[in-house]
């Protein structure tokens, strides 16, 4: 367990009307983690700009935070992205931006490139507050896949040290495993057949990783384990965005080619439509 950790979260901020709630959010994750926060501004060095980023960090420069300012000018994804490895960032956080109709979520094409190409963990905030708002329940992916112990686990430790009430791993299976033309009673039953198996299958899966959680970070949690039926990615948004979670935790892609992003699937309709804040553990 001593493998995840959070011990240096970097943040870049910019002149926009969320900066002070993004610093609080980042401070705060900071100080929970004990970890050093690196603030990344892309332009020059200026006493007018330390002045305004000062004026955020004092209250949680009081409580103990240690913190940094890296000014560096350059092309933004390029910089954030040098910036991670330099500082050695473990998380790095992103204001998201919202669409004018307020009921849909986007990333800014700078933001997406960023979150593709991250080689660190990155959460995406879509409702930064400048006061703490609970994270309360926490969803998180639970599909088959080598990332999957990892990312479950820093799940519970988030949700540890969050506060969190409430953890669903979500099994998404694919309709095309159910693959049977219903037509018939006959069909009907086999169908209902196949996918008792398989919701039994993945429990079971699911269960094993969740005996391997440190009894620290299960401590008054309520766990659910929740299989369902759909297109990857997509049905885990919606379950996340219906079930009102306040983070939704998923496994970092694989590398993505032009074709990924072309026809988007997994992480890619998450990034299109953000349903809460998101952590996607690398």
């Amino acid at each position: 367990m001593n493998g995840i950790a959070f011990k240096t979260i970097g943040i870049g901020v910019t002149f926009s009307p969320n900066l002070e709630a993004n610093i609080n959010e980042a401070a705060r994750l900071a100080l929970c983690f004990s970890s050093k926060l690196v603030l990344i501004h892309v332009g020059e060095a200026s006493e007018k700009k330390s002045s305004s980023f000062l004026k955020y960090l004092k209250a949680f420069e009081s409580e103990g935070l240690k913190f940094e300012i890296l000014y560096k000018s350059g092309d933004p994804v390029n910089v954030i992205l040098s910036s991670t490895e330099e500082k050695n960032i473990d998380l790095l956080v992103i204001g998201a931006l919202k669409k004018e109709n307020f009921l849909k979520y986007y990333l800014g094409s700078i933001a997406r490139k960023i979150t593709r190409q991250a080689t660190c963990s990155v959460l995406l905030l879509i409702n930064p507050s400048i006061e703490r708002v609970p994270c309360k329940h926490i969803v998180v992916n639970g599909l088959k896949d080598p990332k999957t112990k990892e990312t479950v686990t820093t799940a519970f430790l988030v949700g540890h040290k969050l506060g969190a009430d409430k953890i669903t791993v979500v099994e998404e299976i694919d309709q095309e495993e159910v693959s049977v033309n219903i037509d018939d009673d006959k069909s009907l039953r086999k169908s209902t057949i196949i996918k008792e198996r398989l919701r039994v299958r993945e429990e079971a899966r699911v269960q094993k990783i969740l005996s391997t959680i440190p009894d620290d970070f299960t401590k008054k949690m309520i766990i659910k384990s929740q299989p369902i039926f759909g297109k990857r990615g997509y049905s885990i948004g919606h379950y996340a965005q219906v079930a009102r979670a306040d983070l939704l935790v998923m496994n970092a892609p694989a590398k993505m080619t032009f074709w990924d992003r072309v026809f988007p699937h997994d992480i890619e309709h998450i990034l299109t439509e953000l349903p809460t804040d998101v952590l996607i553990v690398q």
